[in-house]
């Protein structure tokens, strides 16, 4: 507990617990991640989604539940200051540099995707995203309604008519969040973004394609071959490369060369020399191929032709392996009890971490905002969210540089995913706070600018699928605007 009244004291302080947040917050995500890798989407995988926003759940829980009703009244300011400040972070700072990170220069380009892309032109420096992440922003815009609901609290001068305002705008976002979990189980897409975004996530560290510490990923060339070979006898016969090869369609394939290029791969693949190739030649040829690749060091006895369609197959093979995981709901993990007890102990240890010190970390930030005549809503709203959400935001602008459609989008859905949570469960849990403790409403102006800054974003994100450079400089501008709205608001109009 805190036991420091100066204002350096509180910041050093607000500096550990918010570590020990921090730490929580990402035990809770990896966990929450790995757990979504290995059950895949389905109704544990919504209760697994809702943990990743504990952390700011607990905060604002922990705001007003405590202490009289004075002192609920002066620190749920801090959860209503992180409330509001994670939300606008990821939707401006956060989007922004994702746009910044995630653009590429394309002139005149069609992308098409037969899954869940629409064909379009993008001409420019941007990025690109899918149609499901204009749902995703369409949801999340959706979700303000409690918002408007609950400024009707504003024109009453009743502290009664507040109460009544405040207690419809629960039930409605209550029951928001009931039909959101609802249609993530009936209409399961949002669930397999979500776990596309962990598989991705975590193949860009691990290296889908790569030798990691020296050793192959065998259980990925296990999965390109059984997703690759259909006849169900356990091997490719040389007319069935040929078949491959020619389904595949390389553009600069010389046809006239083609037996030239199946005999010369045969040979690469066949190693036991029998005119077919099984699973562990498959991927000892794969794994050869790949490492001559890396190192320019084909061998000299095969001819040019044959040599160039190597690194075209070589190309190929991570094309098709992309498209298997992006497609798949299912994912193979080794030792999956051990790696399953990994992460239930990682959810453990974050709920632990956030629950033990989150009241700490909110009386801190109280403590400091009374020693500097800082206003406690706009301490919060810059420090906090750093706490809880520097984990996603670094994940998320890390995938986001990936610089391709399906990680931009993917990207992009995550955050509004991540904001919609804020705008049901973590407002949920605020307007029950002050509702049960019978709390004096004054918070209209502060989710104003949640309003304003969902409203903007989502809609903005639901009518377009490119995204030019300069709509992260709106994203970021939104942020200073958001801290100038709620000052003028509140200490120039008195608009509380």
């Amino acid at each position: 507990m805190p036991c420091t009244s100066t204002a350096l004291g509180n910041l050093f302080l607000i500096i550990v617990y918010g570590y020990l947040i921090f730490l929580a917050a990402t035990y809770l995500s990896t966990g929450s991640e790995i757990l979504l890798e290995i059950i895949g989407p389905g109704v544990l995988g919504v209760f697994i989604t809702l943990l990743e926003a504990l952390p700011d759940a607990m905060l604002i829980l922990v705001s007003g539940l405590s202490g009289s009703t004075e002192t609920a009244q002066s620190q749920v300011s801090v959860g209503m200051g992180l409330l509001a400040g994670s939300t606008v972070m990821l939707l401006t700072v956060i989007w922004g540099t994702c746009i910044v990170v995630g653009k590429c220069d394309i002139q005149n380009s069609v992308v098409i995707d037969s899954q869940d892309m629409r064909g379009f032109s993008l001409t420019g420096s941007g990025i690109c995203t899918d149609i499901w992440t204009c749902y995703a922003g369409f949801i999340m815009t959706i979700s303000v309604i409690p918002f408007i609901v609950v400024q009707i609290a504003q024109f009453f001068s009743s502290n009664s008519g507040r109460h009544l305002t405040v207690l419809i705008a629960l039930i409605i976002s209550v029951s928001l969040l009931i039909s959101y979990c609802l249609y993530q189980v009936f209409q399961p897409w949002v669930q397999r973004r979500r776990f596309a975004y962990a598989k991705h996530e975590h193949a860009i560290f691990r290296g889908i394609l790569s030798i990691e510490d020296g050793k192959p990923n065998v259980q990925v060339f296990k999965n390109l071959f059984k997703a690759i070979e259909e006849n169900e006898n356990r091997s490719f016969s040389r007319s069935e490369v040929r078949a491959l090869i020619v389904g595949m369609w390389f553009p600069e394939i010389d046809l006239n060369k083609l037996d030239d290029m199946v005999r010369g791969l045969m040979c690469f693949l066949d190693a036991n020399l029998d005119s077919r190739v099984d699973l562990n030649e498959f991927v000892d040829g794969i794994i050869r191929m790949l490492q001559e690749h890396r190192d320019r060091a084909y061998s000299t006895q095969a001819d040019p032709y044959t040599m160039k369609y190597l690194n075209n197959f070589h190309e190929q093979t991570n094309r098709e392996h992309n498209l298997l995981i992006n497609q798949s709901d299912a994912i193979v993990v080794e030792n999956a009890r051990l790696t399953t007890l990994k992460a239930v102990l990682l959810l453990l240890l974050g709920t632990i971490i956030a629950v033990v010190f989150s009241y700490p970390l909110v009386d801190a930030v109280d403590n400091f905002s009374s020693a500097t005549s800082i206003p406690s809503f706009f301490t919060s709203f810059i420090t906090l969210p750093l706490a809880t959400r520097s984990s996603k935001a670094v994940s998320a602008i890390i995938f986001a540089s990936q610089k391709k459609l399906r990680s931009a989008s993917l990207t992009l859905s995550e955050l509004y995913t991540a904001v919609t949570l804020n705008n049901t469960l973590c407002l949920s849990v605020f307007l029950a706070l002050v509702y049960v403790r019978e709390l004096v409403w004054d918070f209209s102006s502060e989710l104003l600018v949640i309003l304003i800054v969902c409203v903007v974003m989502g809609v903005f994100a639901s009518i377009r699928t490119t995204f030019p450079l300069w709509t992260s400089l709106l994203a970021f501008l939104l942020y200073p605007f958001s801290l100038a709205l709620v000052y003028v608001l509140v200490y120039v109009f008195g608009w509380s």
